[in-house]
């Protein structure tokens, strides 16, 4: 098994599609920010596994072979889960358990699209980010300052981002954390002191607007029981699309 190179992730990305459920994946595979191996060779896989660069322990399968899944995923290191097609969920779990003799659990994982327009939440303390703001996220906490982009710079010109400013501080962000030709997967955080405010509904609003008026879905993903997750989706308009599941070995402690 070896990695693929910079055009073959791009080939990979044309075969998983752009969907709801692959914009991360194939935003990672088209700009280089992913580790990618496929079981088969380009195009005819039988499995594929990603790595994105800003989650690497929680690679993306893709194909419905649970034996092609887990022969790649065996040969791989650091990873704690995996992301797959719930069709094959229970099987590859099976075939990791009896290897391993490692107990699993499995963890649903929601896929939302805004298939109308999005519902506006508007709060005075919130607006669209800009280039001139990379200052607010250099200095705001680490869970504010978003990621999928190489840089600051970077998300606030080639993304979009909006956030909460309070007394000059950067408290809630949502951006977009993938972008395809056809999707944007948005982001959202807000410092824990200043939760049940709004922000990352409003921050969220502004985003998903942007996005449509490119011409774009927004897509909002969120494990199943996060509640305060799926509660801002269902304020903003987002429907629910698909499902699939993360596969997760339990250690023994």
């Amino acid at each position: 098994m070896t990695k693929l190179t910079p055009q073959e992730c791009l080939t990979l990305a044309a075969i998983i599609g752009d969907t709801p459920m692959t914009v991360i994946s194939g935003s990672r595979l088209k700009h280089g920010m992913c580790d990618a191996y496929v079981a088969g060779t380009l195009p005819d896989v039988t499995a594929a596994l990603v790595f994105d660069a800003y989650c690497p322990d929680e690679p993306c399968g893709f194909g419905t072979d649970a034996a092609a899944l887990w022969r790649l995923l065996k040969a791989t290191d650091g990873w704690s889960c995996i992301n797959v097609d719930t069709s094959c969920a229970a099987s590859l779990g099976a075939l990791i358990e009896a290897d391993t003799g490692t107990s699993i659990r499995y963890y649903g994982d929601v896929y939302h699209a805004l298939l109308e327009p999005v519902h506006r939440y508007p709060n005075a303390a919130v607006r669209l980010l800009t280039s001139e703001d990379v200052k607010y996220l250099s200095e705001a906490p680490i869970e504010v300052q978003g990621n999928g982009y190489k840089t600051h710079e970077a998300m606030l010109t080639e993304g979009l981002a909006a956030g909460a400013v309070v007394d000059s501080n950067l408290v809630a962000i949502a951006h977009t954390y993938a972008e395809t030709d056809l999707h944007a997967d948005i982001g959202v955080s807000t410092v824990e002191a200043w939760r049940k405010n709004g922000f990352a509904t409003a921050a969220a609003s502004l985003v998903a607007e942007a996005i449509q008026a490119k011409g774009k879905v927004p897509v909002w993903s969120c494990g199943e029981d996060n509640i305060a997750s799926l509660r801002v989706a269902q304020k903003l308009g987002f429907t629910e699309v698909s499902r699939r599941t993360y596969v997760i070995p339990v250690s023994e402690k």
